[in-house]
């Protein structure tokens, strides 16, 4: 009743300065100007009469007149501003501010310990952060279909009953970081079918099911920094087709395990640093085709499999992993250096990644070590094949000179035989996977005496 008795206060208002407006003196309809004097004949000479003074004295008149309807214009607009203002507060609740013709509603820091009742029904952003709200009933929003935007972030708020955002259909961004969530049920999504971005960071959640968003069909950002989620369910986000980023980092997360991330076709960006990810399974990230940003750093990652990230088939994504603690053997090395060659992969943060094992290795830069041990035993295995090859060669030489120089002499005297032992020293000097290798070969008849020596180096 309220808001008709101001729009009738309104209509006489206006109607009263339209009356005023149409008694006023106006352009059309100007006020008559005094006739000037009538000039007397003379027979015997006519008087001059001066035009430019008339019109001087019309101009002056007219801009007097424009001037006035200025003033009235102004006062108009004044009267309407105001009664607009004193209709937004009949709708609005004390200690909230409406705008934007009904359309904006904010009640932020106005000590709401519950959801107001009184909120414009044309409202399409809602601001209800910085208060004591708990609770948000069932059909809380029934008399608010029009929202667009829902902002409830740093409130006390626990208890998210089911259907609660049912009425909601065209809410497309909803806030509840900064509360007290523990848990989402299937109701919690009810209605929320057109629901842009979700915020959910800052709460109290530990663990997500396949019901946690079981209706968010159109999703498509989704934040749940700074919970305490540590378990994620296979299929928690299959609802989620559209959704481009998931962003669950400084949460409790362990291991990722296939199936978890599965439906997310669309999804771009998918941040899990600062968790406590020690173990990803190889088909974890199969499913997420268009992944361009996968965020790994930060975690307790020590070693990596090639085919984990073979998986990711998508034309260009960029994959930060420092932060970790590396234990830089050879598999790792050789893990990354087959990351570096696929062209589709982008190492980042490569030059920042450390090693923490083996000890001698702790603070290296995973890129200063070039040689891992088991490049080394291969090495040596190679050296030494070559060099057995060699001393049998020269051995099998030397029992054919001394063959044909008996039979030359003639000499019938048997020949003592002399057999010949190959002692191999193998001395390795293992600093930092980086000194050179020696290795020193002897060969000494029955009695002891060495007849030749061969002594090996390489350095890698």
């Amino acid at each position: 009743m309220a808001a008709v008795t101001t729009s009738k206060a309104t209509k006489e208002e206006v109607t009263l300065l339209l009356t005023l407006t149409a008694s006023s003196p106006s352009r059309d309809n100007p006020t008559p100007l005094p006739s000037p004097p009538s000039c007397s004949v003379s027979t015997s000479r006519p008087l001059h009469v001066d035009h430019r003074q008339e019109v001087k004295q019309e101009e002056t008149q007219e801009q007097l007149q424009s001037g006035t309807m200025k003033e009235l214009l102004f006062l108009l607009l004044l009267v309407v501003m105001e009664t607009s203002s004193r209709s937004n507060s009949s709708w609005c609740r004390q200690g909230c501010d409406c705008g934007g013709d009904l359309k904006f509603t904010i009640c932020s820091r106005a000590h709401f310990t519950h959801l107001p009742s009184r909120i414009p029904p044309t409202t399409e952003l809602l601001d209800l952060s910085d208060n004591n709200i708990s609770v948000i009933p069932e059909r809380s929003f029934s008399k608010n279909r029009k929202l667009r935007v829902l902002i409830l972030q740093n409130n006390n708020i626990s208890v998210v009953e089911d259907g609660c955002f049912s009425h909601l259909e065209f809410l497309q961004k909803l806030d509840l970081s900064w509360n007290r969530i523990s848990t989402l049920t299937e109701g919690f999504s009810l209605g929320l079918v057109f629901l842009r971005e979700l915020q959910l960071a800052h709460n109290r959640l530990t663990s997500l099911d396949s019901r946690s968003f079981m209706h968010l069909d159109g999703l498509q950002r989704l934040n749940l920094t700074c919970n305490s989620i540590h378990t994620i369910q296979v299929r928690s986000f299959s609802s989620m087709s559209t959704l481009r980023q998931l962003h669950l980092q400084n949460n409790q997360l362990t291991a990722l395990r296939s199936g978890i991330f599965s439906m997310l076709r669309s999804l771009e960006v998918l941040n899990l640093a600062g968790n406590q990810i020690s173990e990803t399974e190889m088909g974890v990230f199969k499913p997420l085709t268009s992944m361009t940003l996968l965020n790994l750093a930060d975690n307790q990652l020590s070693t990596a499999y090639f085919k984990t990230f073979l998986s990711i088939h998508t034309y260009s994504t960029h994959i930060l992993l420092e932060g970790n603690p590396w234990n830089c053997d050879c598999d790792l090395q050789r893990v990354f250096r087959k990351l570096r060659s696929i062209q589709r992969l982008f190492l980042d943060d490569y030059y920042n990644l450390t090693c923490k094992e083996p000890p001698v290795l702790k603070d290296y830069r995973l890129m200063d070590v070039e040689l891992c041990l088991a490049e080394t035993v291969t090495v040596l295995i190679i050296t030494i094949t070559v060099v057995i090859t060699v001393l049998a060669a020269m051995l099998m030489g030397e029992r054919k000179r001394k063959k044909k120089k008996r039979e030359s002499t003639g000499h019938s005297r048997e020949s003592s035989r002399t057999s010949r032992t190959i002692k191999t020293h193998l001395t390795l000097f293992p600093l930092k996977y980086l000194h050179p290798l020696s290795l020193q070969f002897s060969v000494s008849d029955t009695d002891g005496r060495m007849t030749s020596m061969f002594l090996f180096s390489s350095s890698f």
